[in-house]
């Protein structure tokens, strides 16, 4: 089992940056892989980023590449999205999820085991 806790989440301007924060606690946080989602109101799910487990490699789904970037640090059961260039189109409320590591499907929601309550980003035009 593993527990997951996001913060970071808050109002900024198009063209801002904000980083939100995932902590984990139980199972050691190396074995897993862990993924980012966002859901917007009305809209289905949408997979954003991932890192495996050993943080060597990353994924971006294709309306944040270029803008995103996820990082994890292990030894602190942390893992971060950065946001930068932020548009309105980005608002939606932040997931983390994390999956048993296989390196596969990471793009893919129900791969993932676990999930954090949220957390609302709001991008103003």
């Amino acid at each position: 089992q593993v527990q997951l806790v996001e913060s970071g989440g808050g109002l900024v301007q198009a063209g801002g940056s904000l980083r939100l924060s995932c902590a984990a606690s139980g199972r050691p946080f190396s074995s897993y892989d862990m993924g980012w989602f966002r859901q917007a109101p009305g809209k289905e799910r949408e997979f954003v980023g991932a890192t495996l487990w050993s943080g060597g490699s990353t994924y971006y789904g294709d309306s944040v590449k270029g803008r995103f970037s996820i990082s994890r640090v292990n030894a602190k059961k942390l893992v971060y999205l950065q946001m930068n260039s932020l548009k309105p189109e980005d608002t939606a409320v932040y997931y983390c999820a994390a999956k048993v590591r296989d390196g596969s499907n990471w793009g893919l929601e129900r791969s993932y085991n676990y999930w954090g309550q949220g957390t609302q980003v709001t991008v103003s035009s």
